[in-house]
């Protein structure tokens, strides 16, 4: 009988492929027991550490199935010189890791730096249109001129996605490509040299998925996560009424990320999805990577060095002269629906006049949706 996983990398496979614990309480029993060994080595005793768990646990994690599995997955990772990356590494992507369902273990090919200065993750639609490609392209070419060390984050997928990676390859930027799938296949096949492409010029892949596993539908929509968590901003270049690209920015609003979407016109059935997510509050409307770029507050690091020519005399509204009443009292800034609440303003029409107050220099954003009086 195999015996149970004394290797923590082996216990941390074994948790994720046990059957009824799902990735939410296998973190929360490493997170309580500190490591995945001790939760095999105290499964005994999980009741008296978590008295909410259910008997059945101390069942489930008598798995000798699962440790099997755990072993034949750490010999195929050696064997093919896969980088796993458990969530206590340091290398393992941090605004992942600050996600409650984030994966216990990713498993990576590739040189990319999952945790450089600034990541976007760039969805859409499978079904392209020439616009949506070359809206696409412009968006990387500009942000990579202006932002050289970003990373750009998407799917692999046809269309939008193996744009956002093309964009990125032919201006010299690192690109990751999110798998729903295990490292022993590239999906679509069409795809395998532009993944070989990837790795081999300072990007590569991710998955949390092990070797053998099919690309299954539910498998892409759990994959659209981990490029909102991994990512400070997730970008809508074209979507349908539904789709991935819309699960995504489902997932960055529910991470706290900042959202973006390309408007369309109201009759392109490949426009709807953006001009929904523009319309319901859920994205803000970008027409260009200079767009974006100042939402993010980035224009400021392409920016660095130039002399910056500001207003002495600003004309404020009273809307705007409260605003600003209210951040100069936070030293460290407020988040945008604290701020709402202070100041009896919707989001809607707060987010327009703190834009504002960017542009006159007297507010700078500090990442997500906080913000800060420049003094």
């Amino acid at each position: 009988m195999t015996p149970p996983p004394a290797d923590e990398l082996q216990a941390l496979l074994a948790l994720t492929c046990t059957p009824r614990v799902g990735r939410l309480l296998a973190r929360q029993l490493v997170e309580a027991l500190g490591t995945a060994t001790a939760v095999y080595a105290h499964r005994a005793e999980l009741l008296d550490v978590l008295p909410q768990v259910r008997p059945t646990l101390i069942q489930a994690l008598d798995n000798p199935s699962a440790w099997q599995r755990a072993l034949t997955e750490t010999e195929f990772i050696t064997r093919h010189r896969i980088r796993p990356l458990t969530i206590h590494d340091a290398a393992y992507p941090s605004r992942l890791r600050e996600c409650d369902d984030a994966p216990l273990v990713l498993y990576t090919l590739g040189t990319a730096n999952l945790n450089a200065p600034h990541v976007v993750g760039i969805v859409g639609t499978r079904k392209a249109t020439d616009r949506g490609r070359d809206l696409c392209e412009a968006f990387v070419r500009d942000v990579v001129a202006a932002i050289p060390d970003v990373l750009i984050v998407s799917g692999l997928a046809y269309g939008i996605d193996v744009a956002s990676h093309r964009a990125s390859l032919s201006n010299h930027a690192s690109t990751v490509g999110v798998l729903a799938h295990g490292l022993d296949r590239i999906y679509p096949h069409a795809h395998r040299s532009l993944a070989a492409q990837m790795t081999a010029q300072g990007g590569g892949l991710v998955t949390e998925y092990m070797s053998q596993t099919e690309p299954e539908r539910q498998n892409f929509v759990q994959r659209n996560r981990i490029i909102a968590g991994m990512a400070d901003a997730v970008v809508v270049v074209e979507s349908a009424a539904k789709g991935g690209a819309l699960i995504t920015a489902d997932y960055a609003q529910g991470y706290d990320r900042d959202c973006f979407a390309f408007p369309g016109r109201v009759n392109d059935p490949y426009s709807c999805g953006c001009n929904n997510l523009i319309r319901d509050n859920a994205a803000a409307l970008i027409t260009s990577a200079d767009d974006f770029l100042k939402a993010m507050n980035w224009a400021a690091v392409s920016d660095v060095g130039k002399p910056v020519q500001r207003q002495i005399f600003v004309e404020l509204t009273p809307d705007e002269e409260r605003i600003l009443a209210c951040l100069r009292e936070a030293d460290d800034g407020l988040p945008m629906d604290l701020l709402s609440i202070d100041t009896d303003i919707p989001a809607g029409r707060l987010g327009t006049l703190l834009f504002q107050l960017e542009m006159k220099g007297l507010v700078r954003t500090l990442g997500g949706t906080r913000y800060q009086a420049i003094s």
